[in-house]
Parts: structure tokens; sequence; C-alpha cells
């Protein structure tokens, strides 16, 4: 079995990693020549616990090598990025061109994959495309779609250990996609179509954002009330069946803040909770913005000079180094934008450094800020003595304060 990976970002790598580390030959295509290079001298370009040794041990056993070019394979797998266009228009235009890139190598009896988040009918209109391309695998080919559900920083555990979705065009495609991914995953292969799989993709990361969309909306509330909204949950989830999320400053990553636009953009009459919890998600950043900007003003008035101020963390979420759809991202650029000359300390732990913001290290910034902005509860921040001489904005729960 050879299983060309299209796509080595946080999912396609490991995934690709996983496979190879239990008996699969692997090629991963990328179209980075960078990724590609670290990829073959076993360095992982993503921080994820566990997975540069196992990457090391399947580069070094060449069970897995890296090129921009996909090779003959009896699998492939599109694991490239779904972003969505200015409109909040999905946009599988990757998933496209990685499908058309594998179209000469497809031959009879060979498995075709999405596992990229896409909206539905997506895995019907690339088997539209296959066929039209290449008439002759018509019924010959196996096509399926199954989502990734993983947790970035337990990867290695959850692409073994999680449950999986398989929806096949037909059913033998299904039969033939949870062959495949049980030589290596074992969580259960859960069988359906591939509407209902892409649905049920949507439907999870939905799910979560209104619930973050709660949380959030509650500490909206609490700041006005002058309430601790941390107590406050914690309070409420002592009920038994009342378990509510913790705030933040938004939603980020490529899932949870783009996925739910994609059921809005096709089904808008039906999915209005889906699309009131984005707009109060996408709403917090904005409010949080304006609350950094309203204090560095304060603060100018109060002791007429600039503040120093700290932006503490870039990444969607803790203890990793992805910054897409970051809301901290996004709230750190507002005040930039609006810092009126203000001493402005960005600070991200898990990125060595940034092509737009000038990094700094996070002790360094919180002894020499006088406002400090918590955007993400890095574990590193929790180490951080509270200081009652300073302007301490936690948005994310550092002190929970």
């Amino acid at each position: 079995m050879k299983a060309c990976f299209m796509g080595l970002g946080y999912i396609g790598l490991p995934t690709a990693i996983i496979a190879a580390k239990h008996g699969i030959q692997v090629i991963g295509v990328d179209i980075n020549p960078k990724v590609v290079e670290k990829t073959n001298a076993g360095e992982l370009h993503i921080i994820e616990p566990d997975m540069e040794t196992l990457l090391k041990e399947t580069v070094a056993s060449g069970a897995l090598h890296a090129s921009c070019q996909p090779e003959v394979s009896n699998a492939y797998f599109i694991v490239v990025p779904t972003p969505f266009k200015g409109n909040h228009e999905p946009d599988i235009s990757y998933v496209e061109a990685a499908t058309r890139t594998i179209l000469p190598f497809l031959k009879e009896g060979d498995l075709y994959i999405i596992e990229s988040t896409s909206p539905i009918g997506t895995t019907e209109t690339m088997s539209k495309l296959i066929f039209k391309e290449r008439p002759e695998l018509k019924d010959k080919i196996y096509i399926a779609y199954c989502p990734e559900r993983v947790l970035p920083g337990n990867v290695s555990y959850e692409l073994i250990h999680n449950d999986r979705v398989i929806g096949g065009l037909n059913s033998e495609s299904t039969d033939k996609a949870i062959e495949f991914y049980s030589q290596f995953v074992k969580g259960t292969l859960h069988k359906t179509n591939a509407r209902t799989a892409e649905m049920c993709k949507l439907t999870e990361n939905s799910s979560r954002d209104i619930q973050i969309a709660f949380a959030n909306e509650l500490s909206l509330i609490c700041d006005k009330a002058g309430i601790n909204v941390w107590e406050l949950i914690n309070l409420a989830n002592k009920h038994p069946r009342v378990n509510i999320l913790q705030p933040g400053c938004g939603v980020g990553g490529h899932c949870i803040a783009v996925d739910p636009y994609f059921i809005t953009a096709d089904f808008p009459a039906e999915s209005r909770l889906i699309a009131d919890a984005r707009e109060i998600n996408n709403y917090k950043s904005f409010w949080c913005a304006e609350k950094v900007k309203n204090a560095i003003l304060e603060f100018e008035l109060k002791h007429h000079r600039k503040p120093t101020v700290a932006m503490m963390g870039l990444a969607f979420k803790p203890n990793i180094d992805d910054l897409r759809e970051s809301p901290a991202k996004y709230i750190t650029t507002k005040v930039m934008q609006s810092c009126n000359n203000a001493d402005i300390l960005v600070v991200e732990p898990n990125v060595k450094e940034h092509n737009v913001f000038k990094l700094t290290e996070y002790k360094e910034a919180y002894e020499k800020a006088d406002i400090v902005a918590f955007l993400t509860a890095h574990e590193p921040f929790k180490t951080l003595e509270y200081r009652e001489d300073k302007v301490l904005m936690d948005f994310c729960g550092v002190f929970k304060r």
C-alpha cells in the first residue's frame, strides 16, 4: 500500500507520519519547497508534541518522504486548506487544485479521499471533475470523505484513538476507506454517506462555536454588571446538567472560525443561530480591541504619558504556534493601528519570529508594561505573578480575575 498525502500542514503531515509509522509507504506533497525540505530532513515545521521523533523515524526508515509533486500511489488524500472568500463564501479552489494535480496518476482500483473540511456536496463535485477528465475511471475508483477531528497539541494520540466518520459515494467506497483507516485508527470507524460526513464535520465545529458564543456573551454581560465571569461559570457548572465553556477574546483557527460559514452560505434562512454565534464571537474580538484602546486613553489622561502595552499571545489557542484566523492577532493589529504612539510589545512564546510583529520575550514584556492584555492563555503566562501596579486585562482566564 502506498499513500499520497496532498498537503503537509497541521493535519496532513501528522496523518502522513502516523500512516507511515503503521507500515504504509507514504509520499507527502506540499507546494512549499521549504516544508518539503524540512520534512525530508526529519524536522517538523509545526508545533506538535512527540511528532518530530516519529517524523525522524519514518524518514530514516524510508517509510515517508516529501516532494512537491505526487507519485503513483494506491490511495490519495486531499488534506489542503479550505478557507473562505472575503464575503464568507467557501473556497474549495485548493481542493480542486490538489485533485487536478493527481488526475494523471489515478488508475483503476485507487482510493481518493478528501479530509479537508468542505461544504456539503464537495466530494460529489470533485468526483464529477475526476470523471469528466478521466471518464475511463467511472465506477472503477473509490471516492470518500473522511474529516479529521483532532485537537492541536494532542494530534499524535487523537489521530489513532478518536472515532472517525467515513462517508463514501457508495458503500464500496466507504468499505474501501474503512479498510485503509483501520490500519492505524483504533477508534470506531462509523459508516455513512459523503454528504452526511461533510455535514457532520461542519456540525461539530458549529456546535462548538455556539457554545463558545454563549460563554463570550456571558463575559460581555458580566463586564457590564460588575461580575467575575470566571467565578460565575465555575458556580453555574456545579449544576449536574450544565457545562458552560470558558470565554476568550473570540474564536480562531481554521475550523471553528471558518466552518460555520460553510453552512450559513448555503442555508442562510435556516441557520440563524449558527450565524448569530459567528457574529457574537467576531464581535468579542472587536470589543476586546476597544477595551484595550480605551485603557490606553485612560492611562494617558491619568498619568500624562504614553503607556507601554503588552499584547500577550498571538496564537488562536493556548500552547500552539497556529495563528490562522486568530482573534489575538486581529486585536493586536487593531490596537497597533490606533495606539496613538503608545509603546506596544507583542508576545508569542511559541513563535520565534514574525514577518509583521516584532516579538518580545514574555517576562520582559510583562515587567516593562503598564497595561497587559492577555489574549491567549499560554501556560508560561500562568506562571507570572498577579501585579496590582499594572492594568491587567485578562480576556482569556490567565488569572481569572
